[in-house]
């Protein structure tokens, strides 16, 4: 890697504190290139939110409730840019990860919030998914469930474990999943959905905002408020994208060494600390440039495909199944889903849906299971294993993979349904977005040059943001106290 820029004598920033981490030095901001260079940098944010929110949770309630609440879908994606944004802001102009900056608040920070993407995704809802929504295409018995989740995890860590640089190649697998899947749903919105559905999206919308407590009771407010939160990616996952950006080479994370495997890579022991943006006329116009490009590749890669995904995804379950409340939450809504496009266009269709569905939760795992990882290496190796030189960042990665595996595979074979699992890990997911939201704006109002801090009309938007998954936190914690942990579910 070329001169990162710590020369011995460098000038210590002084906009980061020190009392917990090390001081970082003054570097300059590299000059930007094109979106083109950076489109994908959150491709794996939105294949992970693929098959969690878009195929199960969001349809699902569509068949319960109607499309009258699909708007708080568009509004949850809507929150996470704006949150994956401020993400972004810490990462462009320092290099470390947002979670690096909320533990240069207090140290523990970073432990709280490897806990918080470890315990809630260990519920392996996107395996069995992906494993149910398997069966369906080669008519297999339930039984089979736990076999296939259980192989098709063990393949995902063993070709994690084998890539030379971790971020390469799930760009590349990740982007050509969603370019399949994308390709699937508009074929499907052609042929298989109605315009009256359409139509419902936004005629309904009156309705849904009136019926909201009606849906609560009906649905759970676990369910609900997991599926706003997994409208996106979720949880602990929108931080990662500070690791995904730095691996794209955006901004100060040129500077900062990618992941590799222990097995086939180059290692770095070294903690993943960052630097500072000199407070020059140069810094501030690349920031702008970068902040600009930023913000485009965003809302091109994660909020444009999925929330045409979310609204797509639900129109046409509405089409083809409609209003079901019958149907079972074991994903038995898919596989009707399924027969109903088989009958409707040709059986080879119905087969081509459980394949895309698969795809989807496939993708979404491998994603979960990458980002889980990812923020742990990148915490642990920055605070408490700083110190140590056969703890490596890509060494914790592949030890956090192989646990989530081993645990979530026995968990698995316990039998619980799909949807309970991806519940579990939206609602946990749900409270760590509440502490991370206020953070991000701690440390963007506080640790950033006066050109790249949070202010403007963005300020009052991310306290909105946080006020939002507060407020809902809240409410389900007021929720199982009053009337115990089965009314929320």
């Amino acid at each position: 890697m070329a001169d990162d820029g710590r020369s011995a004598g460098a000038a210590t920033a002084t906009e980061l504190p020190s009392r917990h981490l090390p001081a970082v030095p003054y570097a300059d901001l590299p000059e930007p290139q094109g979106l083109r260079r950076y489109l994908g940098a959150s491709v794996i944010l939105t294949a992970t939110a693929l098959g969690s929110g878009e195929l199960v949770l969001w349809p699902y309630l569509t068949t319960q409730v109607g499309l009258g609440i699909i708007w708080l879908a568009v509004v949850g994606i809507t929150l996470q840019f704006f949150l994956n944004m401020e993400v972004e802001r810490y990462t462009l102009v320092t290099g470390e990860t947002a979670v690096t900056g909320f533990s240069r608040l207090w140290l523990p920070w970073g432990v709280i919030f490897v806990l918080g993407a470890v315990l809630p995704n260990l519920w392996p809802g996107w395996a069995s998914s992906g494993a149910t929504v398997f069966t369906f295409i080669f008519d297999l018995s339930d039984s089979a469930v736990p076999v296939v989740a259980t192989i098709f995890l063990v393949s995902i860590g063993l070709a994690i474990t084998v890539s030379p640089v971790i971020y390469q190649t799930l760009e590349k697998v990740e982007g050509a999943m969603v370019a399949l899947i994308l390709i699937f749903v508009v074929a499907a919105i052609v042929v298989a959905t109605r315009g009256d559905a359409w139509a419902s999206v936004v005629t309904e919308i009156p309705d849904g905002v009136a019926g909201l407590p009606g849906v609560v009771s009906q649905v759970g407010a676990a369910s609900l408020f997991g599926a706003i939160v997994f409208a996106g990616a979720g949880g602990a996952n929108n931080l990662v994208q500070s690791n995904y950006i730095r691996d794209k080479g955006m901004g100060m994370g040129v500077r900062i060494p990618n992941i590799v495997s222990p097995v086939t890579g180059q290692e770095v022991a070294a903690p993943s600390l960052g630097f500072m943006a000199s407070p020059t006329p140069e810094n501030e116009r690349r920031w702008r440039q970068w902040w600009r490009v930023a913000n485009q590749e965003q809302l091109l890669t994660f909020w444009f495909i999925g929330a045409l995904l979310l609204v797509s995804l639900a129109v046409l379950v509405f089409s083809t199944v409609g209003v079901d409340p019958t149907l079972e939450s074991e994903l038995t809504f898919i596989q009707a889903e399924g027969q109903a496009l088989g009958t409707l266009i040709a059986p080879w269709f119905a087969t081509a849906f459980y394949v895309a569905g698969f795809l989807m939760l496939f993708s979404t795992n491998i994603g979960v299971i990458d980002y889980v990882s990812r923020l742990a290496g990148d915490s642990l190796k920055i605070s408490f294993l700083k110190e140590s030189s056969f703890w490596s960042e890509s060494k914790i990665y592949i030890t956090v993979v192989w646990i989530m595996i081993v645990v979530g595979s026995g968990i698995i074979w316990t039998g619980i349904e799909p949807v309970v699992l991806l519940v579990i890990a939206s609602a946990g997911g749900g409270f760590v977005m509440a502490f991370y939201s206020v953070l991000l704006i701690m440390i963007n109002r506080r640790f950033l040059p006066p050109f790249a801090r949070l202010a403007g009309w963005r300020l009052p938007v991310m306290v909105v943001v946080a006020l939002f998954y507060v407020a809902f936190s809240v409410f389900l914690i007021y929720q199982m106290v009053t009337a115990g942990p089965a009314s929320v579910a």
